[in-house]
């Protein structure tokens, strides 16, 4: 049976208009094809109805895990503008909203800062941190300041068994939406009986709203021979791991097949993102990368696989900041790494009492510059001038200067919790090294 646009669009301008409390929808955009139907159904319904009867709010977000492929990135962004642009134009109800992970959730602040091993099927820390946890955050945002919200997605059973399973599971016989894990979130799920083929049929003959075609979009997805990844509000939605666009970085694959076909089509400005991504796939189980110590602790378990090691971080650190100096010739805006992420290795360096190196160092090395450490940290001169005054043995200096040094990252990362442990711990590595 052919594809009713007719009837999806009955359903839209039905669910919009019955609410008598207007609870806001939120659409979760990934910029991918399913998403951009759901959009466009949306779009082209609500645009039908008189602008002085669009008071329900709806809001578009995207999730940016800061290690997007640079190549989607590249075109959400630009996507994104013109639909608040013309969101703004022709009256819309819609505003778009960008959620990023925390400072202390971020990729490289994981991986390089606190050591922990790239993700892999087992320990998939990534999914929660980057993706769950931003956009749950602004969905708990909308519930407290309004009550209620609809979710509308654009999963599809036809995805996945796993996600046909889960939307039968979470429906109500006879209505159209859905319970989400959330108290008080309701999900919409439009566009989930519609077939792939049915997708890019759409697609192909319906422009977006917002303007222009969907040829970036499928020039896109023929230069990478995958799919988009979803936007992830709860464990039953498939991560990066399971879809061909995702993070440049993720290791959940053996082989980033959209990156090398991107390549392939003559994106090869990103070889030493490939490069990097394969390093870090390479050396995850290298027994010469890992602790045989737990994070923060000075118990040695032969048999132990902890996190990365100190110098392994700082060479990390170092093999990314001449990937990211190197496709800037090409690509002179794009930003692998930005400072605050930078700041936060650091930070975290500091709080695990690891002293040995500077990210300063590292930056300048690969730059050329004359960054200084405190541009890493937050310590004054006068302070340092003063423990210099009070403390005239080197070894007292350096240990106080180090304790406060742990203090100071946990009031960067606006986290006190531990604070007493991660001084316990650094007084018990000064006695045990000393």
């Amino acid at each position: 049976m052919a594809l009713d646009i007719k009837f999806l669009q009955q359903e839209v301008f039905d669910q919009y208009m019955a609410d008598d409390d207007n609870r806001p929808w939120i659409i979760g955009f990934s910029g991918g094809k399913d998403s951009t139907m759901l959009l466009q159904l949306v779009w082209a319904t609500v645009s039908k109805i008189e602008p002085m009867l669009r008071s329900r709010r709806i809001y578009v977000v995207c999730n940016d895990t800061l290690v997007e492929n640079p190549k989607i990135a590249q075109f959400i962004r630009i996507t994104l503008k013109n639909i608040q642009d013309e969101a703004v134009k022709q009256s819309m109800p819609i505003t778009v909203h960008e959620t990023t992970p925390k400072l202390e959730e971020s990729f490289w602040v994981n991986l390089i800062g606190k050591g922990y091993p790239t993700p892999n099927n087992t320990f998939r820390w990534c999914t929660e941190r980057l993706k769950i946890n931003p956009t749950t955050e602004f969905i708990k945002s909308k519930i407290s300041e309004i009550g209620e919200v609809i979710i509308l997605l654009g999963t599809r059973s036809a995805e996945s068994v796993n996600r046909a399973k889960s939307i039968k599971k979470h429906e109500v016989k006879g209505e159209r939406l859905r319970k989400h894990v959330l108290p008080n979130a309701y999900v919409f799920a439009l566009i989930k009986d519609v077939e792939t083929k049915e997708v890019w049929e759409y697609l192909l003959q319906n422009n977006p709203g917002w303007g222009g075609s969907n040829r970036a979009l499928v020039t896109l997805y023929n230069n990478a021979t995958g799919g988009d990844c979803p936007l992830v509000i709860d464990d039953t939605t498939p991560s990066c791991g399971n879809s061909r666009f995702g993070c440049w970085v993720c290791t959940v694959v053996k082989k980033d097949k959209s990156m090398a076909a991107l390549i392939d089509n003559g994106e090869e400005w990103m070889e030493p993102l490939a490069d990097f991504r394969d390093m870090l796939q390479d050396n995850r189980n290298n027994r010469e990368w890992r602790d045989t110590k737990r994070r923060g602790s000075y118990i040695e378990n032969p048999d132990g696989w902890g996190p990365y090691l100190e110098d392994k971080r700082a060479y990390m650190l170092k093999v990314l900041l001449e990937a990211q100096k190197e496709v800037q010739k090409t690509e002179s805006d794009l930003i692998l790494i930005n400072s605050q992420e930078l700041v936060g290795i650091q930070v975290t360096w500091h709080r695990d009492s690891l002293f040995r190196f500077s990210v300063a160092d590292i930056y300048n090395e690969v730059y050329g510059t004359n960054l200084q450490a405190q541009d890493f940290e937050v310590k004054d001169v006068f302070e340092k001038d003063t423990l210099r005054e009070v403390f005239v043995d080197e070894t007292d200096y350096n240990l106080i200067n180090e304790l406060l040094e742990v203090q100071q990252s946990r009031y960067i990362m606006v986290n006190n919790y531990g604070l007493q442990h991660d001084l316990e711990n650094h007084l018990e590595h000064y006695v045990r090294t000393k």
